[in-house]
């Protein structure tokens, strides 16, 4: 990025170059090198999972040279590396390349010795992209288990807790499979709170969660799912504890999160001549629940600013859900813009942005949106919101903010822009 346009004078631009920051905060091209002990001796395997993970083996190569592994990324999201070997599969429900390559990437660490080391390299998205389903269940299965719960509205812990359950390299059976060799697990956090169990469920981190538990997710947010599945989750086999032997040489370095990406988008602003307040990096919820309230508070400051007084920012963070309702497209942070738009009814001291750090809001190419005082927000915002089709909203009104593939992942960006009259 190389200039900010004023918050005044251009308050879509000034949202988009703060967003732009955001994402560049957490390339893994910038941040990774730093947490790389010298290259181990003996035999080194690099593995790992997310829509980031492809950019950290570039990083991985550029700064140790080619390496043996496999890392599993999103389609589109591939990088060039010398070594290790990059396969794209589906997110964000799995299909057979995601589960041939998680297969491969299982053979890959078995049989490592206690002087062989493995470099895991774990992003968001890694939950969907990592398939191998316990026994008892298919590709199919697992593909409707994931479907079932990007629809429920479930937050993402409780999502995670089901897919754990579920897996045979979540919650730390990855980890497990490495021993006896050192493993060193880098990542990219896309979950509020930073736990590294919760990023792409953990499959190199010890978990606590039980079977048990699962089902009672699944009853609590009348998620329908196959009878295989339910059947799976009560045979399903103790998991892997954090005291667990297998995990004794392993550890875990988040390198990037969302709070640095705020921290610097907070920053520029800040530059610009703009008063930020920050309302959390860890904000979770139903999206158009949060918008509504956020865009209360946003009035109420509006309301409050003298005349000439600095623009004020709110910057929040964290991962949204959307309980599906309609058949339209979208995503959490555009449905977070449309509601708030509908919300303001087009307050002309206002503009917002919402978008995910890794290109992708919901399936669609599509980051977020962005909306402000000539947003329309009538019968059609309105009838768009009740169909889900927020994308389909802001294709149409021009609202919409399309990156391409980021490399990235630390979630939501969401900023709301308030000028003074």
């Amino acid at each position: 990025m190389t200039s900010v346009p004023p918050p005044a004078a251009d308050p879509r631009g000034f949202l988009e170059a703060l967003f732009e920051a955001a994402v560049a905060r957490a390339d893994p091209m910038q941040v990774l090198a730093a947490h790389l002990p010298p290259r181990p001796e003996g035999r080194l395997v690099v593995i790992g999972a997310g829509k980031a993970s492809a950019r950290m083996a570039e990083a991985v190569e550029a700064a140790w040279g080619p390496c043996e592994g496999l890392v599993l990324t999103r389609y589109g999201y591939a990088r060039p590396c010398a070594g290790i070997e990059i396969v794209e599969a589906a997110h964000p429900v799995p299909d057979r390349a995601g589960l041939e390559a998680t297969a491969r990437l299982l053979e890959l660490v078995e049989g490592l010795g206690p002087d062989d080391t493995v470099l895991a390299l774990i992003s968001g998205g890694g939950s969907a992209l990592l398939c191998a389903p316990i026994e008892g269940l298919t590709l199919e299965d697992k593909r409707a288990v994931n479907a079932a719960l990007l629809a429920s509205g479930a937050p993402i812990s409780a999502m995670n807790v089901v897919r754990k359950q579920l897996s045979r390299v979540k919650g730390g059976r990855l980890g497990a499979a490495c021993a006896p060799a050192r493993l060193l697990t880098l990542v990219i956090s896309d979950v509020p709170g930073d736990d590294p169990a919760e990023i792409a469920s953990g499959p190199t981190v010890g978990d606590t969660s039980t079977p048990a538990q699962a089902l009672e997710i699944i009853d609590r947010w009348s998620i329908e799912l196959p009878d295989a599945v339910r059947a799976a989750l009560a045979a399903a086999p103790a998991g892997v504890a954090p005291d667990d032997p297998r995990l004794a040489r392993a550890e875990t370095r988040i390198i990037a999160a969302p709070a640095q990406s705020l921290d610097t988008a907070a920053e520029i602003a800040r530059a610009a001549g703009c008063e930020v307040r920050m309302l959390g990096d860890a904000i979770e919820g139903e999206a158009r629940e949060l918008a509504v309230a956020q865009a209360r508070t946003a009035r109420e400051i509006a309301q409050s600013l003298a005349p000439g007084a600095a623009p004020v920012l709110l910057l929040s963070g964290g991962e949204c859900t959307v309980t599906r309702r309609g058949q339209g497209r979208g995503g959490p942070n555009a449905e977070f813009v449309l509601a708030a738009a509908c919300a303001l009814a087009g307050d002309p001291r206002i503009h917002l942005l919402a978008c995910d750090t890794d290109g992708v809001d919901g399936a669609d190419e599509i980051a977020g949106a962005y909306a402000g005082p000539g947003t329309p927000t009538g019968e059609a915002a309105a009838r768009a919101l009740a169909e889900n089709d927020a994308h389909g909203f802001f294709g149409r009104v021009g609202g919409q903010v399309v990156t391409g593939p980021t490399l990235t992942n630390v979630n939501d960006f969401r900023a709301v822009l308030i000028l003074p009259e």
